[in-house]
């Protein structure tokens, strides 16, 4: 029995929680990264501006941690109230990764606390660095483990499919899933780039509001060059998840690439729009770009949407999203690389308050291609919540009241999104980085 209004409410709102959350979520895995290396780096060159750099970024990063719990928390009740037929059938199987992004989040944040309250208590800065560490880990499993579930969606494994059940479950060879490798290396990089350009667009932006101090520009240093290298990463990445989807989800790649015919030697279709008659317009047609991105060979033949069924299709609009993504990725590449070769090389153009304009403007397009990202994992999965045997509005409640619980979580969304950006906001204005270097030194001098 299928609700077809609960279906379409459960997914607007699956959808709201998750956008809402990859936000602090992709923080919460990159700045601990961010944090370490800045701490790292200010003992290695007995500096105190990065010292300081990652003691202010913890501050802030504490908040994100508070937020992302609450909407990690918000996730995990919706897979049992809206997705209750989805966790019946899979919930033996994915429960052993679950656990275990719980526990690598507990692990986190008992380091992180007690990396917070021993500021100054160690003589020697390299054992409170030591801290760091687990942090670190902790954040980055927390999100290669939720990241397993998400893949096994994709491509399920590691049971026995009897009589609508599945069973004789192997958790382990279900978590080490062919979607695995490229879905938890992509999610764990841009998660790292996306946390350097978030920091170095706060930067900039300290720097074009007057405070020319050599702490902002250190800070915007370090994080475009940990940017320029996550986002390299992530388009190694980006192609390797490219031959993935060649060979096991055939269908959501040819749906992003426009691709309606099987063929050799096939074209990568970027940018454009699709009319009403499916005519693609305005588009960059690069030859043999496709068949090199599926499978490393210019005149290789790849699967069009020609092959299957139409309810097996997803939604065409995953195009733009993909678009979205590798523009606004590539564009970070090429802004991060000619900072710092304009550094290196002494340009001007590089310290023009119209390049650093566009450096704050790089923070939240790096947001936004995130999700992007993730809409076009989560949509181009589509119609399966389990690929290839549930379908997404079987797994689906039959409740009438999901559109009241929509209301609900978006006005906390709200309230959490408002709330942590105004705290954030005062956190710092109250506390510029140069009273904080003023009283550290009256500190030390006492």
């Amino acid at each position: 029995m299928i609700n077809e209004e609960a279906v379409y409410y459960s997914r607007i709102l699956t959808e709201t929680t998750l956008s809402f959350h990859i936000i602090y979520a992709t923080l919460g895995v990159g700045v601990p990264l961010m944090i370490m290396i800045a701490h790292w780096v200010g003992i290695k060159k007995n500096d105190e501006h990065y010292i300081l750099l990652a003691r202010r970024w913890t501050r802030g990063f504490i908040i994100t941690v508070a937020v992302g719990v609450v909407t990690g928390t918000a996730i995990g009740l919706q897979l049992s109230l809206l997705w209750p037929n989805f966790m019946e059938l899979a919930g033996n199987v994915i429960a052993l990764p679950l656990f275990m992004e719980t526990f690598a989040f507990f692990f986190e944040a008992i380091f992180l606390g007690i990396y917070l309250y021993t500021w100054d208590r160690f003589e020697n800065q390299r054992k409170h660095l030591l801290l760091l560490i687990p942090v670190a880990i902790g954040a980055s499993f927390s999100a290669v483990f939720i990241t397993i579930v998400n893949a096994f969606m994709n491509a399920p494994q590691g049971f026995d499919l009897i009589n609508g059940e599945l069973a004789n479950v192997n958790p382990i060879m279900a978590m080490f899933n062919p979607a695995m490798p490229t879905k938890v290396s992509h999610v764990v990089g841009t998660a790292y780039m996306t946390s350097a350009f978030v920091l170095a667009s706060i930067a900039a932006f300290r720097l074009l509001r007057g405070s020319n101090h050599i702490y902002h520009k250190k800070a915007l240093l370090l994080t475009m060059k940990i940017g320029l290298i996550f986002s390299l990463t992530s388009l190694i990445v980006g192609d390797l998840s490219g031959k993935y989807l060649a060979e096991y989800q055939p269908e959501k790649l040819a749906a992003a690439e426009w691709h309606f015919e099987t063929s050799e030697s096939a074209e990568l279709i970027l940018l454009g729009f699709m009319n009403e008659d499916e005519e693609i317009k305005y588009a960059i047609k690069i030859p043999y770009a496709l068949s090199i991105l599926a499978h490393g060979s210019p005149t290789a033949e790849v699967i069009g949407l020609d092959q299957f069924a139409e309810e097996d299709i997803p939604p065409l609009y995953i195009h733009y999203l993909f678009n979205i993504m590798v523009v606004i990725g590539m564009m970070m590449i090429g802004v991060s690389l000619l900072f710092l070769i304009g550094k290196a090389k002494g340009w001007s153009i590089v310290e023009s308050k119209p390049y650093r304009w566009l450096i704050v403007l790089g923070g939240p397009l790096a947001i936004i291609a995130i999700e992007a990202g993730w809409w076009l994992a989560e949509v181009g999965r589509q119609p399966w919540i389990l690929r290839g045997i549930m379908r997404t509005a079987e797994g689906a409640t039959t409740s009438n009241h999901v559109d009241l619980m929509l209301f609900l979580f978006c006005g906390l969304y709200l309230i959490l999104g408002v709330g942590s950006v105004v705290v954030l906001v005062r956190m710092f204005r109250m506390n510029p980085v140069e009273r904080e270097l003023m009283d550290r030194k009256g500190e030390v001098h006492r």
